[in-house]
């Protein structure tokens, strides 16, 4: 236990010690800042290379090294950044993005049209978890305009555009670039201290709104640790983890950011006729295959229970996986939460307890199903923990396994899942509820096919114009008659949002947080400020 103890205390003062000097900018410069605010994606392990995955991928945050085309305006809106606009061809295959001609890189070379085009062909090629899959090219028009030509049409291409970081084309060498980025962001890296921290200064060459904050230390701590170097006063802000919330640290508000990330069960959508996915795990689950069981489910669960016994509160009741994104759609929820409704809904469809053994059952079928979770995540257990016991009120039993991943998704087309989707790009939603093969990914685990629901999917996919593809996006989940949401077709049952949870030194000011910028929160990084204590202060 002492030997423990000793290595988190020497791991805690070679974090904060760079070449013998503190790091820690809470006790020195005003406009020195020390964060451990990305403890869900980590230290980036090609360093900071947007085309390895660096400030995109399956969590978007800012880049802060690199600048994109497109940004997020404080209610989520994608505004210009390095664009001045764009305009998409009749057909949806042709985007021209016209670009600034203020622009430096770090290095003082200008950025044009050329390092546009050369950082999308380049991720075309790449192995990070960049999808440009339907790019079939980038090409220079001029110095300040670029041509995107589509394979297919994708109205969700303008997230590819919002979230890639644009690198040099002159500069870039994929083996070494990470390391030693040039871009043309707020910020340049000085210096990287592999597994420890990261440090930021300030581009004087920044075409933007200066920020007040020059000097970024970036930690990479868990967030056990992190809340630790909050405790005793070495960093500005930290993640913490959901079971500290209730705590208090002297000197910090706790504050919490509401995020796209929602919690769901998906449900598979098949009856079991002995069919086998493409690599032999079987499909299908005479259960949760009838629409009353969802639907009962959909109903009688009360989601704000959950969000208050399991996550206290920091998050929101979530129905349709989106309902937070413009691009969800209120009619496709359940109104609330009901016991005695889907109780109904049960019974109306022949699931009864003849028994007396409180599980229902049908046509010799008992309602019971398993319901699978990733045994490292406490929040994914307690949530199918609750999830079940409120199902057992109903007639329903819920076998909980917790599994590794291998596991899980070797059942996922059988079974129940317990998954958590981030559903910024409305790409996802494309792929989450378009019919497909049982191919072992994680999309549409459910194998759902609804013809109605594809065609509106494919609508809103090809749409030239944003605003006729969110319709398309609403209308996939609810039509008034079908969709994929709890008022149509029930296909998962959607539980809980979860907000990121922060210590943040009292001194800051944050601004305006962006709308789901719990993953982000350096997004408004513009905004922050830190407040003067003598002149705060109050009665003294």
């Amino acid at each position: 236990m002492l030997l423990g103890v000793v290595v988190v205390v020497l791991a805690l003062i070679l974090v904060f010690m760079s070449a013998g000097e503190p790091v820690n900018s809470v006790s020195g410069a005003s406009d020195e800042l020390v964060v451990n605010v990305y403890s869900h994606t980590g230290e980036p392990d090609a360093g900071f290379d947007p085309l390895q995955g660096w400030g995109c991928g399956h969590v978007n945050f800012e880049p802060l090294v690199q600048s994109t085309l497109f940004k997020s305006a404080d209610d989520g809106s994608i505004i210009n950044d390095l664009a001045t606009g764009y305009s998409v061809s009749p057909d949806g295959k042709t985007w021209t993005v016209n670009v600034r001609d203020n622009v430096k890189f770090s290095n003082g070379e200008k950025l044009t049209a050329s390092d546009v085009a050369f950082t999308f062909n380049t991720a075309v090629g790449s192995n990070s978890e960049l999808d440009m899959s339907n790019l079939e090219s980038a090409r220079v028009i001029n110095d300040t305009a670029v041509e995107f030509k589509l394979k297919e049409p994708q109205s969700s291409f303008i997230w590819r555009l919002r979230y890639v970081g644009i690198v040099p084309e002159l500069a870039y060498e994929k083996e070494t670039y990470g390391r030693n980025p040039v871009g043309s962001g707020p910020y340049k890296l000085v210096q990287w201290d592999r597994g420890q921290q990261a440090i930021f200064e300030y581009n004087p060459d920044y075409y933007g709104q200066e920020p007040y904050f020059k000097k970024i230390t970036m930690l990479f701590l868990d967030k056990d640790t992190a809340f630790a170097a909050a405790k005793s006063g070495k960093v500005d802000i930290a993640e913490i983890e959901i079971n500290n919330v209730n705590q208090t640290i002297d000197g910090y508000d706790f504050i919490s950011l509401p995020s796209s990330r929602a919690f769901g069960v998906s449900f598979p959508m098949k009856y079991n006729t002995g069919n086998k996915s493409l690599q032999g795990d079987p499909i299908g689950n005479n259960v949760t295959a009838d629409i009353a069981i969802r639907k009962a489910l959909n109903t009688g669960i009360d989601r704000k229970a959950i969000l208050d016994g399991v996550l206290y509160g920091k998050g929101d009741v979530e129905y349709t996986g989106v309902d937070q994104r413009e691009f969800g759609n209120p009619e496709a929820k359940i109104k609330k939460s009901n016991l005695e409704e889907a109780i109904k809904i049960l019974e109306a469809a022949g699931w009864e307890d003849p028994d007396g053994d409180g599980i229902r059952e049908k046509n010799g079928t008992e309602a019971e199903f398993d319901l699978y979770y990733s045994s490292s995540d406490q929040t994914r257990q307690a949530l199918s923990v609750a999830v079940s016991e409120q199902a057992r009120e109903m007639g329903i039993k819920i076998n909980l396994i917790g599994a590794n991943w291998d596991e899980i998704y070797a059942n996922q087309y059988s079974s129940a899942v317990l998954y958590v989707y981030s559903s910024i790009d409305t790409f996802n939603l494309y792929h989450q509820y378009h019919s497909k093969k049982a191919d072992a990914t994680y999309m549409n685990p459910g194998l759902y096919s609804n013809p109605v629901v594809d065609g509106y999917l494919e609508s809103a996919l090809r749409s030239a114009d944003q605003a006729q593809a969110t319709k398309y996006w609403q209308l996939a989940a609810y039509d008034g008659n079908t969709g994929y949401g709890p008022a149509g077709d029930a296909t998962w049952l959607w539980l809980v949002t979860t907000d990121y949870l922060y210590a943040v030194d009292e001194t800051l000011d944050l601004g305006t947080p962006q709308q789901n910028a719990g993953s982000d929160i350096l997004g408004n990084i513009y905004e922050w400020t830190r407040i003067d204590e003598s002149s705060s202060a109050s009665g003294e």
